[in-house]
């Protein structure tokens, strides 16, 4: 797993419309939250819709990365109601972006800035890893009434 102050490492990756996306594309204005996963992980079935949460609230820019075809991509996106954008890390070439970024476990989460540095790094559920994104950009991730663990290992 990279580690906050590593330099992020590039990729090139397909859209669920097939459109390439290089990490410069996506930190280019703002940081980007990268948050890979994989549909069948229940650790992500779990993440995600908070992670849906801070995006809707327009706060920060969250980009998927999943390490599924596209159908299953697109089933786990409309069963979970996540409208952030989503990249594709799979099929004929493989895990590209989870390999250069020395992925273990999903969910792994990354926050790069616009230097490309890595400021933030979290895998599977960490509440209070999750609150310092929410104090940074008050992303409204977590409302009152909701029934969080302190961790939930990925």
């Amino acid at each position: 797993m990279r580690k906050p102050g590593d330099i992020a490492p590039d990729f090139t990756l397909p859209d669920l419309n097939a459109s390439r996306h290089t990490l410069a594309d996506l930190i280019r204005g703002d940081p980007a939250l990268l948050a890979f996963f994989k549909s069948s992980c229940p650790t992500c079935q779990f993440t995600m819709p908070f992670l849906e949460r801070a995006f809707s609230a327009g706060q920060i820019s969250v980009y998927g990365i999943s390490q599924d075809n596209a159908g299953t991509t697109v089933d786990f996106l409309k069963r979970y109601g996540l409208t952030f954008p989503t990249l594709l890390d799979g099929g004929i070439e493989g895990y590209v972006a989870s390999n250069a970024y020395q992925l273990t476990h999903v969910p792994t989460l990354y926050l790069v800035e616009q230097d490309g540095r890595i400021a933030w790094a979290s895998m599977g559920f960490v509440k209070a890893e999750l609150e310092q994104l929410n104090r940074r950009f008050s992303a409204r991730m977590f409302q009152p009434g909701d029934r969080l663990p302190d961790r939930k290992p990925g």
